[in-house]
């Protein structure tokens, strides 16, 4: 036994080494020089002074509620939209393989890539979606240059580069769902939509308490998508900043890695606050 024990410690080795030096360490170094200020080569222990800057930084808390927002809007919208997706092509279409490859795409296309090409289907001049828009007789606002519009702009971004991940996932899971189970269902006359809420969705519960975890938590990180659709910018006065986008800007652009890392072991708090009352939420869901 303890020979085994060894030799799976030994293996084990190359994987802790990595996960503590890229993982562990920065976390920790970032705790300590939240409480330090200074350059990079040169910090000096200054107490709580970035926590007081950031908390009465009204860039900050605007990052942060834009940060939130996000969150609450782009995530369940994104994967109701994904759950019927992949309902809709489990259940209706041939050929499924070919459409999880052609949603899968935008999932291995660099981010930077695709937000190039959104920023100008978002063009207010002539983009593709106001010419839909002004064809349908709709209003066509600017939605890249307007500051109200910056964080919808985002939402519908994120949504459209999240469905990807989550249909090929709630896919995979859809065909692990016991057949027999749709069988019964057909033998007492069960409807379309019966079976989806009394079969599919309760099966589904592992899997979407999953996605709901992975979404949220890169609802909370997001940055690049910000950078590629407003040109490396946060919007217009800054109205698109987010969480990230805030600790990029004060410790690359301003020079104040302490600010930054104050407001990144804030966020840090709040991503493990928030997916911790998902996790809750959804075992109770699960148990009923």
């Amino acid at each position: 036994m303890k020979t085994n024990q060894k030799k799976a410690w030994l293996f084990l080795a190359p994987t802790i080494i990595f996960v503590t030096f890229f993982s562990i360490y920065p976390i920790l170094r970032a705790f300590v020089m939240s409480f330090q200020s200074g350059s990079l080569i040169n910090m000096n222990w200054t107490g709580l002074s970035n926590y007081q800057y950031i908390f009465h930084d009204p860039e900050f808390w605007r990052a942060i509620r834009n940060t939130i927002l996000y969150a609450l809007i782009s995530v369940p919208v994104a994967l109701a939209i994904s759950i019927m997706l992949a309902w809709f092509m489990f259940s209706k279409v041939k050929h499924k393989s070919f459409f999880e490859t052609t949603f899968f795409m935008p999932y291995v296309t660099s981010t930077i890539a695709i937000g190039i090409v959104f920023r100008y289907i978002f063009n207010g001049e002539y983009g593709l979606l106001n010419f839909l828009l002004r064809a349908l007789h709709l209003p066509a606002p600017n939605w890249i240059d307007d500051p109200a519009m910056s964080l919808t702009t985002i939402i519908i971004f994120g949504v459209w580069t999240s469905l990807a991940f989550n249909i090929v996932i709630l896919m995979g899971a859809l065909r692990n769902i016991d057949p027999n189970y749709y069988t019964i269902a057909d033998m007492y006359g069960a409807s379309g939509t019966e079976k989806f809420w009394r079969i599919t969705m309760p099966q589904l519960v592992p899997t979407i308490a999953f996605l709901l975890t992975m979404n949220i938590i890169a609802a909370f990180k997001i940055y690049t998508s910000v950078y590629a659709l407003f040109n490396g910018q946060a919007g217009v006065g800054n109205s698109a900043t987010t969480a990230v986008f805030y600790i990029y800007n004060k410790f690359q652009i301003v020079g104040t890695p302490g600010v930054a890392m104050a407001a990144t072991v804030v966020l840090f708090i709040i991503i493990m606050f928030v997916t911790f009352l998902q996790r809750k939420m959804m075992k109770k869901i699960g148990g009923r």
